[in-house]
């Protein structure tokens, strides 16, 4: 536990230093869960967000995107359950004054078990070696069965507490378990109760006419009320679906682990419309497709995971979630669900107008199942920064910080460096980057030795940097060296833009898919 918390210590350090990530409001000592994204952040936040729409929508004939609003008239959250269902069962310990939500104590303690089958299946492994069978040694293992078989049954508890609102037992199952408070290992709990999450506000010119209203706590609803809107000024065909990135907020009162859980952050997401009775299908397809999205990343498949849901949302019939292996351990990614009918339905019943599709083949109409898939940007930005940051030994015994994101990511495509700050070589740079920067977001850097150059922008994760020095002057040749490998290569400035375009190209990168 101790290296994680160091590697994530150095993850938010790294983040700031290099202006990515700065604490909101800073020089008025913050805001708890409110971040900023800096000059670097921001470039990597967008090319994140480019990199799902391009996948997600201009890449699917049938999916379209949509922008809705921030404020949306209250019966919609009334409608979608949030007014009376969106709720975190908390819990305080008394000795350190500490809030923890209750259902995530019990999943981090399910972990642990977890990952003891998990050891169990890796010296398994080791020992028999090409014969070993994964799948037969999990179901006949007695440790490993024992193993996992508690962990479904504590879930399942936890799952039967929350869904019948029986508090107390989700209480008793904590001190059952011995579950003591992760910062002083104190036990002295309270009872688990329930807060809402939903930031409240007010539309209007006065007090006395002023609405209530909320602040979204999701994107979703904004596409299920633009439902029938979509589907008939696209003229849409089932199954078709709609998407949206943007902003929501949520009170979360147990705000920790950096961007991880965020009061203020930005969803990625996209509701597919679909025929009732061929949800699960399409469940099964996005599960499969989202996954392998995330894997043309590079990131490498032994940091991802499904995990289904043993309770279930109110609206959903099968939800699983795409863990990521974070600096603090498996944690939720992405989440995919089968939402039924029940939003389109709910709005039917609340509104009073019809949200049903009408299929020509059939001459009949019908409310949509829903297949949801839902990505926080945030999360996405912090897995893919946390992965990326490494420290390197090279052969000389000296290190290097390298901050290796996936080039199609990288705020900055390629840096110019002049050699020297004289002779006509910086002049000549200004002329590489005047051509390049119509493509690339590209930058230039004099200060310090060129060596020093390399460093500073392999901690920046700029997949290239290109050296004009005296010879470019004769031949109209540079040096390009590679962040990853640190290999340099003499090319004609001609030559440049092919370079950098086939490692970072959008396309070439979701051709892995």
């Amino acid at each position: 536990m101790a290296k994680q918390d160091d590697i994530f210590k150095n993850v938010i350090s790294h983040a700031k230093e290099y202006g990515f990530i700065f604490p909101s409001s800073e020089i008025y000592d913050g805001l708890s869960a409110v971040y900023d994204y800096a000059q670097n952040g921001v470039e990597l936040k967008k090319n994140i967000r480019e990199y799902w729409w391009k996948s997600m929508v201009q890449m699917h004939e049938n999916i379209v995107g949509i922008d809705s609003s921030i404020f949306m008239h209250p019966t919609i959250w009334k409608a979608s359950g949030h007014v009376d269902a969106f709720n975190d069962p908390l819990i305080d310990n008394k000795d350190s004054k500490k809030r923890y939500r209750a259902d995530v104590l019990i999943e981090d303690y399910c972990e642990k078990i977890y990952q003891k089958a998990q050891k169990e299946i890796e010296k398994a492994s080791k020992r028999f070696g090409d014969s070993f069978n994964e799948q037969e040694f999990i179901t006949t293992n007695p440790r490993v069965v024992e193993y996992l078989s508690r962990k479904k049954a504590i879930l399942e508890r936890m799952a039967r507490g929350l869904d019948t609102g029986d508090l107390a037992d989700v209480k008793a199952l904590i001190e059952e378990l011995e579950i003591a408070d992760p910062e002083t290992g104190s036990r002295n709990w309270t009872e688990v109760r329930q807060f809402n999450l939903m930031f409240g506000t007010k539309l209007g010119a006065s007090a006395d006419t002023a609405m209530d209203l909320y602040l979204r706590p999701e994107t979703a609803q904004g596409i299920f009320v633009n439902f029938l809107n979509v589907q008939k000024t696209g003229r849409m065909k089932i199954p078709f679906g709609i998407a949206q990135t943007g902003k929501a907020f949520r009170n979360e009162i147990v705000a920790r682990q950096f961007i991880f859980r965020m009061r203020e952050f930005e969803q990625m997401e996209m509701q597919y419309f679909v025929k009732p009775g061929e949800e699960m299908k399409w469940y099964e397809y996005w599960k499969e497709t989202r996954q392998k999205w995330h894997l043309s990343l590079g990131m490498g498949a032994e940091n991802y995971r499904f995990h289904d849901h043993e309770k279930l949302a109110h609206y959903a019939n099968a939800a699983t979630d795409i863990e990521f292996n974070f600096p603090f351990g498996f944690k939720e990614l992405e989440g995919i669900h089968s939402r039924t009918d029940f939003d389109l339905k709910a709005h039917e019943q609340h509104s009073g107008k019809k949200l049903q599709f009408f299929d020509n083949e059939t001459n009949s109409s019908y409310v949509p199942y829903v297949v949801e898939t839902s990505v926080g940007l945030d999360r996405m930005f912090l897995a893919i920064f946390s992965k990326s940051l490494q420290e390197e030994i090279l052969e000389d015994g000296s290190t290097r910080t390298v901050l290796r994101l996936p080039s199609v990511l990288a705020p900055t495509k390629a840096a110019v460096l002049p050699l020297i700050k004289r002779d006509g070589l910086p002049e000549l740079a200004h002329e590489i980057i005047e051509e390049l920067k119509w493509d690339f977001n590209v930058a230039y850097d004099e200060k310090d030795a060129v060596g020093r150059r390399y460093r500073r922008q392999d901690a920046l994760g700029t997949p290239f940097c290109i050296t004009v020095d005296h010879q470019t002057l004769e031949d109209k040749t540079v040096t390009i060296r590679h962040r990853d490998s640190m290999e340099q290569d003499r090319v004609n400035i001609a030559d440049l833009k092919n370079i950098i375009n086939d490692e970072v190209s959008i396309r070439n990168w979701l051709r892995r898919m």
